[in-house]
């Protein structure tokens, strides 16, 4: 009994010893120490929190006030009106529709021949309108044809009269309006000898092309058997001339001159020099050509170059020029050597100046 009682103390003093070795030392300071870390820790990542919200909310707020902004600037914005809304709008859709096939039957009947500038169908048919060619500075050539073969004033008039129209070609200055232009327009005025083609400019590299503003001028403002292009370097016989059109006046398609042919000169700086040598062929020939001199186009044949001229090459020479237009046409060529100028033969109708 009193072993037992005396036991007992020391197991309990034994099992509070264990207990205290089983249990880690714990320092009050330390976990005092570890709270206050974790509450800044959260009050942190509270801070942190309500500044993404506040910013996604006022990010949200602009984009809102921005999108109404776009919406009523766009309200009032004006709308871009087309020509088909402008046409609809006026009711005028069918008569634009109307207005194109017009311009179509227009430049259909200009191809026909039915449509001449400055005529009408009560003009009498003239049996030709000859130019003669001439430049600025050929004043004084002007008044030497005029005192030889050109008739002047009411002799003038009376040869119009009886259907030969005779007026010198000269084109724009290329400094549009200058003195050059004033006094061609002054001599006009007293002579009233000119044909003006003012979409052409009388420049040396623009020759070759004058010819074609020349008879589309020519057509579109008189109606006549034929269309003759004259030089500024001859004297014309004018009733040899007009004897000889008389002649061939039911001639369909007539291309009259004097015809020749000959060689490409394909060397750059020697006269009659052509850029375009290589398009006639290894043998380098020109094909049938009316002479420059003179050249003659029936009305169907001026009227096919009015109507083709934008598309019409022109070459180095106008000669060239006029003789491949007409090379692929259903034309009749007409020889006449009283229209070589350089001939010998006594009935010819022109001679050098």
């Amino acid at each position: 009994m009193e072993m037992s009682q005396h036991h007992h103390p020391d197991s309990l003093l034994n099992v509070m010893n264990a207990d205290r070795r089983r249990k880690p030392y714990s320092n009050p300071s330390s976990s005092t120490h570890s709270s206050k870390a974790s509450l800044i820790m959260a009050f942190i990542s509270c801070l942190a929190w309500l500044y993404v919200a506040g910013r996604l909310w006022q990010d949200a707020g602009n984009r809102a006030l921005l999108s109404n902004l776009l919406q009523k600037s766009s309200r009032n914005l004006p709308r871009v009106v087309t020509v088909e809304d402008k046409l609809m709008d006026l009711g005028c859709k069918e008569i634009g529709r109307k207005i194109v096939e017009a311009e179509m039957d227009l430049t259909l009947a200009k191809s026909q021949g039915y449509l001449r500038h400055n005529s009408s169908s009560s003009d009498p048919r003239l049996l030709a309108v000859i130019g003669a060619y001439t430049g600025f500075g050929s004043r004084l050539n002007r008044k030497r044809f005029r005192a030889s073969w050109m008739p002047r004033g009411d002799d003038l008039k009376k040869l119009e009269e009886s259907g030969v129209v005779l007026r010198f070609v000269i084109g724009r200055s290329p400094n549009r309006g200058d003195s050059l232009d004033r006094n061609i327009d002054n001599e006009n005025l007293k002579t009233k000898d000119f044909l003006i083609l003012d979409s052409h400019e009388e420049a040396g590299e623009e020759l070759p092309k004058k010819v074609k503003f020349f008879f589309s001028a020519a057509v579109e403002r008189w109606n006549a058997d034929f269309y003759v292009k004259v030089d500024d370097d001859i004297n014309i016989d004018i009733n040899g001339l007009i004897e000889i059109l008389k002649s061939h006046h039911d001639r369909h398609g007539a291309y009259l001159g004097c015809m020749k042919s000959g060689a490409v000169v394909s060397e750059e700086g020697k006269p009659w020099y052509e850029p375009d040598w290589w398009k006639f062929g290894d043998d380098k020939s020109y094909f049938r050509h009316a002479a420059g001199s003179i050249i003659i186009l029936s009305n169907s044949l001026a009227h096919y170059v009015n109507v083709n001229s934008a598309s019409l090459k022109s070459y180095a020479h106008d000669d060239i020029s006029v003789g491949s237009w007409i090379m692929g046409l259903d034309a009749s060529y007409v020889d006449d050597d009283r229209l070589c100028c350089s001939s010998s033969r006594q009935e010819k109708v022109c001679s050098r100046a």
